[in-house]
């Protein structure tokens, strides 16, 4: 047995049409929140880099700016769900103020999560976003969070070397494509050629995230930037992929072995919602705490999650439904993981 929730009697007709009012995004909240945010983690980073190690004044301004650039990077999430030719403009500052210079071009997540959300795909082998973190021994979960620190460098090395060698080297760019051009979370994943569901121009953003590194490498060797800003680069981006690993774990139960499709409902019951409050917005930014909410409704704006969660929260024949897929917390979420995967390792078949 695979341990997925069936959901036979799910009222996925009567559930959708509750929130019908909340579907549309509002460009007056994605601006401000994304750009207070992207600003606030460069000034923080700049400021970190002008103060010594030791100092507390240091610390500060490290943990602002990974914060701040998380929730800025998470923003690449609606990117994807927004409709196609709509925000244009949100689409490139993103990439030039976020994507370029964390070198998580928006390319790199289209079409990729797109097809985690097919119920055909969704949960098995060919989903790069699933692995079976609740079905398999637990000590493969603490590698996959200790893989955050290495991811930086493989960034860096994907668009500093690899990509400029590749525009000489053709198959090797091909390659880059299908091994080194998704965020996922398993590194196995092998990209399918692009398509258009992939996003407009993702070449040109391949380009760019490139040059932005080789820009900032050449004025440190210049002199003209100190190292330092690499160092404190690498700090931060590493706690940005540190803290999306422990949301990541707290997203979904994943107890696909791999081997089953499962329906909307029944990926809205093996996904997670942790409410929550202050904490839950640091860890889980741009409506990501509402993840389950988020899998019945894909392309609700982050900014009425939390609106469709609690009115369908409250309802007293959906209600149920989601308290079955909600966690008090984020720890509570990881704990009921933990112990799903040693549960599944008492079988010989990992049931």
């Amino acid at each position: 047995m695979s341990g997925i929730k069936r959901a036979e009697n799910f009222p996925l007709r009567e559930v959708r049409g509750l929130v019908t009012d909340l579907m549309q995004p509002k460009p007056w909240i994605y601006w401000p929140d994304f750009l207070v945010s992207v600003c606030l983690g460069w000034a923080s980073l700049a400021a970190a880099v002008m103060q010594p190690y030791a100092g507390w004044q240091f610390w500060v301004a490290f943990v602002v700016s990974a914060l701040a650039l998380y929730r800025a990077a998470i923003f690449t999430h609606e990117i994807v769900h927004l409709k196609r030719g709509t925000f244009k403009l949100f689409r490139a500052v993103w990439n030039m103020l976020a994507g370029f210079p964390l070198l998580i071009p928006s390319f790199t997540y289209m079409g990729v999560h797109s097809d985690h959300h097919k119920p055909n795909v969704y949960g098995t082998k060919e989903d790069g976003e699933y692995l079976p973190f609740g079905a398999q021994p637990p000590w493969k979960n603490v590698i996959f969070v200790l893989l955050s620190f290495f991811l930086p460098a493989l960034f860096l090395v994907r668009f500093l070397v690899l990509t400029p060698v590749s525009w000489l080297i053709p198959p090797l760019n091909r390659k880059l494509w299908e091994s080194m051009s998704s965020m996922t979370i398993d590194l196995a994943y092998k990209r399918p050629p692009p398509t258009k569901m992939d996003g407009d121009y993702w070449r040109l953003q391949e380009v760019c995230a490139s040059l932005y590194a080789i820009a900032a490498v050449a004025l440190m060797i210049g002199g003209i930037m100190p190292w330092k800003v690499l160092i404190v680069w690498y700090g931060v981006t590493s706690v940005i992929f540190l803290m999306n690993s422990f949301r990541t774990l707290g997203a979904h139960a994943y107890r696909n072995p791999g081997d089953e499709t499962m329906t909307v409902a029944e990926q809205f019951l093996d996904s997670v919602d942790v409410p929550g409050g202050v904490i839950s917005a640091l860890w889980a930014p741009v409506g990501l705490r509402f993840h389950a909410t988020h899998h019945l409704f894909p392309q609700m704006p982050y900014h009425a999650l939390g609106t469709a969660h609690r009115r369908l929260a409250a309802h007293p024949e959906i209600g149920p439904h989601f308290i079955q897929a909600s966690r008090p917390t984020l720890w509570h979420a990881l704990k009921t993981l933990w112990a799903d995967a040693a549960e599944s390792q008492k079988s010989p078949k990992g049931s």
